[in-house]
């Protein structure tokens, strides 16, 4: 099947102050506020998060999140754990120390006075500790969600070690992100002779492109 070929819709409000950016989304009926940090990379909505949430929310009957497991990679800000959240999933989101504290704050204060699962934020560094930190016989997700995880080129072989240890049979794989540089074409084709791979939506305005694996 051809990918669907789909726009970012603006709907946010961009709120900007000088140190702390807050911006304001709305998914699922829900307003989500975002507090970015200018400090780190990870702590900035990027348009990969953005085009995932927005085809979570459209797309509730294909991928129906409720009562799922899932893992987000690289959480960043946040905000694809909130929508997968809202929209019922048992969510784990994961990121680098130093980014866990914006996340944390991100995902409580857009989850605490709601019904659905609680979720957890843990630490995570692509490729280490993966088998001693979530051990296989314990943790086992029907979704593992990332966005705009391919960018740091030095990173790439530890993510790839990553989304392949996560996922089992049954688990897919939710991937959405910008393609800037050769090297994450090159990324996609190692992905694709090991996932069964499928282009699912592209976003052509801001060169986004989203993935089932």
């Amino acid at each position: 099947d051809s990918p669907v070929i789909l726009k970012i819709l603006q709907n946010w409000v961009p709120r900007v102050s000088h140190y702390f950016d807050k911006e304001h989304y709305m998914y699922a009926g829900h307003q989500i506020v975002i507090q970015e940090s200018i400090e780190h990379f990870g702590a900035v909505v990027w348009p990969g998060a953005l085009a995932l949430s927005q085809y979570l929310e459209s797309n509730q009957e294909q991928f129906n999140l409720k009562d799922k497991k899932v893992l987000e990679i690289g959480a960043g800000t946040g905000l694809v754990s909130i929508v997968a959240c809202i929209l019922g999933a048992y969510v784990t989101a994961t990121d680098l120390p130093e980014v866990l504290e914006n996340l944390s704050y991100n995902i409580s204060r857009n989850t605490q006075n709601m019904t659905m699962h609680k979720p957890e934020v843990r630490k995570l560094v692509w490729g280490e500790g993966l088998s001693e930190d979530f051990p296989v016989s314990t943790y086992h997700y029907d979704f593992i969600l990332a966005t705009d995880v391919v960018y740091h080129h030095a990173a790439l072989d530890p993510l790839l070690a990553t989304m392949v240890y996560f996922c089992k049979p049954g688990t897919v794989l939710l991937w959405a992100n910008k393609f800037r540089f050769s090297t994450d074409y090159e990324f996609l084709e190692k992905l694709c002779s090991i996932f069964n791979t499928t282009i699912l939506a592209e976003f052509p305005e801001s060169n986004v492109k989203l993935l089932k694996a």
